[in-house]
């Protein structure tokens, strides 16, 4: 019994992150000026308002991604989810940095309003940290990648098939990082945090 109930705590756990993960990538995009204000719709999203992708392909590829991490998550495997744009060359010149750690022996019932009143923190002060991100170049694009503790097995998982590795340029030099916001509970933790290219980094 006290197994199935851990199973389900870890279950409750991933959806409340896979849905914060959504509305808050979403929210660093709309927040980089990446596309037009215009597609963006405003949106309540624990009881903030929040906005969300009008274009269904902008949307689709949010959702996708994030709700394909949601058997990892639950598995403990996801250790950073990471919004990452890039120059015109396809080098990164900043990443968002959401590192996540699940309490996989967390067996009591999770209170729902208790983790998402300390994930809404995150939607007061994403906009305050704007001064401290860059301005991005012409030509830029961006991604989403999930760094795993462990590689899941494409044989013996479904799931795994839709990841694959990526071959995004990394840095050099160690990057530096601002904090942005972190929590921790019982069962969960989160810490996001810019990275940016160290100065001594090599230019290409």
């Amino acid at each position: 019994m006290e197994r199935k109930d851990s199973q389900s705590s870890q279950g409750e756990i991933a959806r409340i992150l896979v849905e914060f993960l959504e509305v808050a990538i979403t929210s660093v995009v709309f927040l980089k000026g990446i596309y037009p204000p215009g597609a963006f719709e405003r949106r309540k999203y624990m009881n903030l308002v929040v906005h969300r992708a009008r274009h269904p392909e902008l949307r689709d590829y949010i959702h996708s991604a994030v709700s394909g991490l949601l058997p990892f998550i639950q598995k403990g495997l996801v250790e950073r989810v990471a919004v990452i744009f890039f120059n015109g060359d396809n080098i990164p010149v900043e990443r968002f940095m959401f590192k996540l750690n699940v309490n996989q022996s967390y067996g009591s019932r999770v209170e729902e309003a208790d983790l998402e009143f300390s994930l809404r923190s995150f939607f007061i002060k994403l906009p305050v940290a704007e001064p401290l991100t860059k301005a991005l170049p012409q030509n830029c694009r961006w991604e989403i990648t999930a760094y795993f503790r462990s590689l899941p097995q494409a044989c013996t998982s479904k799931d795994a098939e839709s990841w694959i590795p990526t071959d995004t340029k990394q840095w050099q030099q160690p990057p530096l990082i601002t904090p942005i916001k972190s929590m921790s509970s019982q069962p969960l933790s989160v810490q996001l945090y810019l990275e940016h290219p160290s100065l001594s980094e090599p230019k290409a």
